[in-house]
């Protein structure tokens, strides 16, 4: 659920005034693009190979955000060493366009690039369902940026729950681990309820706030 998390986030703080960009950090399995219905031209893919500058791939999405897609299907994509990671976030530095707001959309596991963007960002959001994969994955991935790259604080926030209690308890679940084996502060961020319209605004490729802004 991240990258509807990203892009549903995305949109609520554009509606607020907040200029927002979007980048797609899934490298190699992107779908920002995807669910929003766009056919960007040029991706990463292009300004890793020197084709384009990061600015020059910047696509407009829905509510005035500006999105950075990313390749799909693209083996080498997905297996970035570090300085090919350290590139990208350089590259933001030459961005004249002014953002409020970057949020990260990274792809799943603890991956190079998974590790490297999450550092990289002011905060980390921990997408999490109430199941063993989803709980243990959460985990894994809080416990080797804590370990091995010393972040601190993480913000957790459960998905699909069927009410703010169970999306609660689940954060419990999680925190009960890691303070008993590690250094880390949780900052609970609240709960997404699970809800039927989201699948239909996945299928209309729209964010489901603009779709179904009532659900």
């Amino acid at each position: 659920g991240k990258t509807n998390v990203s892009v549903n986030l995305g949109v609520s703080l554009s509606k607020q005034g907040k200029k927002v960009m979007i980048m797609d950090a899934d490298l190699g399995l992107a779908n920002i693009d995807i669910m929003l219905g766009l056919h960007p031209r040029f991706n990463l893919s292009h300004v890793l190979s020197g084709e384009r500058e990061l600015s020059e791939i910047i696509v407009d999405g829905p509510a005035g955000l500006r999105i950075i897609p990313a390749s799909s299907g693209i083996s080498s994509m997905a297996g970035l060493n570090n300085a090919e990671n350290a590139g990208i976030i350089r590259a933001f530095s030459d961005l004249t366009e002014l953002v409020d707001v970057l949020i990260i959309d990274t792809a799943a596991g603890i991956d190079n690039s998974v590790i490297n963007f999450c550092k990289a960002s002011h905060e980390v959001i921990v997408v999490v369902c109430d199941e063993p994969a989803s709980i243990t994955d959460a985990y894994a991935l809080i416990k080797v940026l804590n370990k091995e790259h010393n972040i601190l604080k993480f913000r957790v926030l459960a998905n699909m729950a069927s009410n703010m209690q169970e999306g609660r308890m689940l954060f419990n679940k999680i925190l009960m681990v890691t303070d008993k084996f590690l250094n880390v502060s949780l900052d609970f961020l609240g709960t997404v309820p699970y809800d039927a319209q989201l699948k239909k605004a996945v299928q209309k490729q729209m964010p489901v706030t603009l779709a179904f802004p009532g659900c």
